[in-house]
């Protein structure tokens, strides 16, 4: 074992034992922890060109297996890489979407550990300097994204320090950071078309090895930027019956320190429902969410942004371009809105 990672997993008992959970450390903890089952990378937003509006998601997971490699092996899979990515058309009212996986390894895919730097043949997420560069392309789903990332704020700890508690038990704890408010500006390809688009993301960063209570089948969350740059995040663990958990989340105002919420803030309540044709599945597509800062309404742009990625990670879920709503009715935001759990039971 790596000596940083053995760093990290003490520190991780410690926090457990004792309760103080360890500081982050930047520009390591942008990198991957091999110590840790399960990790993923998510960027998620809008792009527009004009008028015209997407949703996209770029999302890179890395699992270690538990298998053992033998001494004189380099073939025996102790780590995988998935990816998926994902364009919501809302003028064509279409979800495009793909998926990737492989072994680390062989110059085919990797997850660095000195910095974000996570590979999986041509697909790729990258951090050089402050700046992420995120590029995907599908010929099977019709588009390509070469999008250069960037924050405009500080790094969003979620939880105590990063230390985000999933469940009533201290071992159902993430290690979690957001940067929200990335500004995005680069090519959208469709269909062979190349367009210039702008637009606005988030990017959430995340590893554990016990997320989910034993009673859990899945989770409903949210990231919202807002349109005055606060950034919300809200989160419930779900049971079957649809009763919560656990729940959490976050609230940052512009240029003012992050509010983390305690289980008894945060209320989801489900709303309007739409069921998918292809897995059968019913998710609420219009929630209202309860939290300190505010009652508000999330309600999808699209109602199928469902994505099947049963050839990877092995799961149906939902995960699409949203709008954040005052009580009024008034926007006040965008970002994404994701629901697993409701064609099967969540299992990592």
């Amino acid at each position: 074992m790596h000596r940083r990672d053995l760093m990290i997993l003490l520190a991780g008992s410690a926090t457990l034992a004792h309760g103080t959970p360890p500081a982050l450390q930047f520009p390591a903890d942008f990198g991957a922890h091999p110590a840790s089952r399960t990790e993923w990378w998510y960027v998620t937003g809008q792009l527009q060109a004009s008028a015209r509006l997407w949703g996209f998601q770029v999302t890179f997971f890395r699992s270690t297996t538990g298998l053992q490699a033998e001494p004189a092996s380099r073939f025996a899979p102790t780590e995988l890489v998935f990816a998926h990515a994902a364009l919501t058309d809302l003028e064509q009212k279409r979800l495009r979407h793909d998926q990737r996986i492989a072994r680390s390894g062989f110059g085919i895919a990797q997850a660095g550990m000195a910095d974000t730097n996570v590979v999986l043949r041509d697909w790729r997420l990258v951090r050089s300097g402050a700046a992420y560069r995120a590029v995907v392309a599908s010929d099977s789903a019709g588009f390509a994204l070469d999008l250069a990332v960037t924050p405009t704020q500080p790094v969003l700890m979620q939880g105590e320090a990063g230390l985000s508690r999933k469940g009533p038990g201290p071992e159902h704890t993430s290690h979690y950071y957001s940067e929200p408010q990335l500004a995005v500006q680069g090519t959208l390809t469709q269909q062979g078309r190349p367009l210039a688009v702008t637009g606005r993301a988030w990017l959430d960063h995340e590893w554990s090895d016990a997320y989910l209570p034993p009673d859990a089948v899945g989770w409903d969350w949210i990231g919202m930027n807002l349109d005055d740059g606060s950034a919300l995040t809200a989160f419930r663990l779900r049971r079957a019956d649809g009763s919560s958990v656990y729940t959490g989340g976050s609230l940052r105002r512009a240029g003012e320190a992050v509010r983390a919420f305690r289980p008894d803030e945060v209320v989801f309540t489900p709303g309007r429902m739409w069921q998918s044709a292809a897995s059968k599945a019913r998710y609420p597509v219009r929630w209202t969410v309860t939290t300190p800062a505010g009652r508000h309404t999330v309600s999808a742009l699209l109602d199928d942004q469902e994505l099947d990625s049963r050839g990877s990670t092995g799961a149906i879920y939902w995960e699409g371009l949203s709008e954040l709503l005052a009580e009024d009715g008034q926007r006040i935001g965008r970002g994404y809105l994701e629901m697993t759990g409701y064609a099967a039971a969540l299992r990592m």
